[in-house]
């Protein structure tokens, strides 16, 4: 995902919410129906989110420096995160206690064509915004399913924005379902039963959030395609013989560190070597661009000595085509 793809999902996100948070609040004023207090909130919270994942990547723009070597490229992981807490908290408690004490002391909704407007009106502008989400996504998704692709993506604004997205819109449709039967039942406890069902939706949406951006946080390695075409890159069959173990990490979604032992030849010189591990690394970046700190350790393949070690992939002079 290209940041600009990110930063024009993320705005028009930002965008639709404040209009939407603006038109909910007034639709509560003049009703008092609590799905309406509680997508108020819920759309406040979205819009702190954007602004979040906006700072975040304004910070890890910053260049590396002494104190920070690698740079600051995960602060977009960082603020990712926080925007799953403050979904959850903000959010998804919000709603539950809403959706509560509403069933607990029912009234009629007032002026209903006030909520049933507004819901209609916020549906109609998350569904732009989700749609600029969804044509962003699918520039770099590829072939990738969207379960894989919030799953696998290494970049986390495109998938908080998507999940942002999908979640208002299920909660907008839960929250007409409730005003709409409080309406034609006089019952005011529906309304609050759809709050409380916004609010575990928010719930489960922030903690897999949160179980996603966990992941990057730790430290996630290339995909696979990536990690092969960084295999072939390394090897040119003649100074560089094979890999024998190779690692990756991610230091942010557009930063990959490559650190690999490689095989050569025992009688090649060391001038010879530092030349091919000079162009290893310039096939390594022409092959994945992402691939910016690159770190290669010369060692010679040596049979006996992978075949000594209890894990021929991790023994210095192991074997060079691991499976």
């Amino acid at each position: 995902m290209s940041a600009s793809g990110g930063t024009k999902a993320i705005v028009a996100a930002l965008s639709a919410n404040l209009a939407i948070a603006v038109a909910k609040f007034v639709a509560f004023a003049f009703s008092g129906s609590s799905s309406m207090l509680a997508e108020g909130v819920h759309s406040l919270a979205d819009s702190g989110n954007q602004a979040l994942l906006l700072v975040g990547g304004k910070k890890a723009k910053r260049e590396a420096n002494d104190e920070h070597p690698f740079g600051y490229g995960r602060e977009r992981y960082i603020y990712a995160f926080l925007v799953s807490i403050v979904l959850f908290s903000v959010g998804g408690m919000f709603a539950l206690y809403e959706g509560y004490e509403k069933i607990k002391h029912p009234h009629e909704i007032e002026h209903w064509y006030w909520p049933i407007g507004v819901l209609v009106f916020a549906i109609i502008a998350e569904s732009f915004s989700f749609r600029t989400a969804i044509i962003e996504s699918n520039q770099t998704r590829g072939a990738l399913s969207w379960t894989d692709f919030i799953r696998r993506a290494k970049a986390p604004e495109l998938p908080v924005v998507l999940l942002e997205d999908f979640g208002a819109l299920v909660g907008l449709v839960l929250a007409l379902c409730g005003v709409g039967i409080a309406l034609a039942t006089g019952d005011g406890v529906w309304d609050g039963i759809g709050t409380l069902c916004i609010g575990i939706l928010l719930i489960v949406i922030a903690l897999v959030l949160a179980a996603e951006t966990k992941s990057l946080l730790l430290g996630e390695g290339a995909g696979a395609e990536s990690v092969a075409m960084i295999r072939e890159a390394i090897v040119d069959g003649d100074t560089v013989t094979g890999v024998i173990h190779m690692r990756t990490l991610h230091l942010g979604p557009e930063e990959l560190l490559v650190a690999a032992k490689i095989a050569v030849r025992h009688d090649d010189t060391a001038a010879e070597v530092a030349r091919a591990i000079d162009a290893a690394e310039a096939r390594i970046r022409e092959a994945v661009p992402i691939a910016r700190v690159i770190y290669l350790e010369p060692d010679i393949y040596s049979e006996a000595a992978a075949a000594a070690g209890p894990d021929p992939t991790q023994t210095p002079g192991g074997d060079p085509h691991p499976h």
